[in-house]
């Protein structure tokens, strides 16, 4: 008697291919609104909440500060703010990647402050040319990353503590380097401070959302194209630009708001496009998915012929560089290092912002965008406290309860993956 043999008629939006008969054992999902509102609840009931809660707290967020003050939704404000993010947001990237090995970097803040340190001193000091103070404080937050690594990874011994050690040993060296003075001043018009101080026109911003989308469109078709010939599962058109369509939204919006005050700032640019590039390094080169394998499982990673130990310290080099390039974005928005840039909040918000953002303290699961949307949660909220002049403790406090809720939303994803058998990593 033949056996008979089911071809998968679609999965995730794939279209069927011609003549073929659906396998029932597979979950499929018709590309049409109802079939994507089946796909999301099977999706949530499964663990897989992706960047949901996030885009709801935003939401709430926002309604709640503008309707306590109308300022909060303005062309100004929320500019500022994405000027505001753009240091920790940086720092937050770094931390992602750690976090994605299973790992914790507690050193950030205190690299992003000799960071400063390191440009400040360079460039007033000894009146080295802005750019290349730029470029060393950004070699020495790569070569401490290295550092971290290395120990932690040949020496075995764990990151907590190595980077535990950085926090301390890297704040003694910044409180050194600065000396007596405490502060150092930099130019308000040098290329440091153009970082944070540089606004776009509007043909500008409206260039980077076509160029964006046009870039996206062209990748995504070419990808379903291939996938259609090869006669595999694929994403239709209509799913395509829907999911065009809902890019759009955000960049639209986003310039059209910005263009109202100043333009698109440089300094959000720089955020952005880091996060774009690590998510693309993530989910389009060997070496994310090695990253990825290491933090899903070292062992298997090793059986597997993955270099860990070099995957780990090529990751701590990558967190440190972009804390130091968090800790120039500090200088460059308050026009001078002191003693206590890097060594206030800033380690603990880039955390808290990485796990608000949906990246899993257990490792393995979470991605770039995590650093955008869990920095604009805090700055949201940091921003909305300014406005209404609450003290600083009410921003901890509401920090610290956000975060315990995206940590808890972990947990109920994980524990969800298990039950439906997609793997507790």
């Amino acid at each position: 008697m033949s056996q008979q043999t089911h071809v998968p008629n679609s999965v995730d939006g794939a279209q069927p291919q011609d003549g073929a008969r659906r396998d029932p054992r597979l979950l499929t999902t018709v590309a049409s609104p109802s079939g994507w509102l089946q796909a999301l609840r099977r999706n949530i009931r499964g663990g897989e909440l992706g960047p949901l809660p996030v885009i709801v707290g935003l939401l709430l967020i926002g309604l709640v500060f503008q309707s306590m003050n109308d300022r909060f939704l303005s062309p100004q404000n929320l500019s500022n703010l994405t000027v505001q993010i753009a240091a920790v947001g940086l720092m937050t990237t770094g931390v992602i990647m750690v976090l994605l090995l299973g790992e914790i970097d507690l050193s950030v803040g205190s690299v992003s402050g000799l960071a400063a340190g390191v440009v400040a001193v360079l460039a007033v000091r000894y009146g080295t040319s802005e750019w290349v103070a730029i470029g060393a404080a950004v070699g020495v937050g790569l070569l401490v990353g290295l550092i971290h690594g290395f120990i932690f990874a040949k020496m075995g011994v764990p990151a907590f503590v190595v980077t535990l050690a950085g926090l301390l040993g890297w704040q003694g060296v910044h409180l050194n380097l600065m000396g007596s003075d405490g502060s150092i001043n930099t130019s308000s018009t040098g290329p440091i401070a153009m970082l944070t101080q540089t606004y776009f026109v509007p043909v500008v911003g409206w260039t980077l959302v076509l160029l964006t989308l046009a870039l996206y469109l062209v990748s995504v078709l070419t990808v379903e194209r291939k996938r259609s010939g090869a006669g595999l599962p694929h994403k239709s058109l209509v799913e395509v630009l829907f999911r065009a369509g809902l890019l759009a939204l955000p960049l639209v919006g986003g310039v059209w708001i910005l263009n109202q005050y100043k333009g698109v700032p440089l300094a959000f640019l720089i955020f952005v496009g880091f996060v774009v590039m690590l998510d693309l390094v993530l989910r389009k080169t060997r070496y994310g998915r090695m990253v990825y394998a290491v933090g899903g499982s070292s062992e298997a990673a090793r059986r597997a012929g993955i270099n860990v130990d070099l995957i780990r310290i090529s990751v701590f080099g990558i967190a440190s560089t972009l804390a130091a390039l968090g800790g120039v974005m500090l200088v460059s928005r308050n026009f001078a290092a002191s003693v206590s840039t890097g060594g206030g909040a800033e380690l603990m918000m880039a955390i808290a912002a990485a796990v608000i953002g949906g990246t899993s303290l257990f490792g393995g699961r979470g991605n770039a965008y995590s650093a955008l949307l869990g920095g604009l949660v805090l700055g949201a909220i940091t921003s909305g406290l300014l406005l209404l002049q609450m003290d600083t403790s009410v921003r901890f406090m509401i920090t610290a309860a956000v975060l315990l809720i995206a940590v808890i939303l972990d947990a109920i994803s994980r524990r969800g993956r298990k039950t439906h058998a997609r793997g507790g990593a």
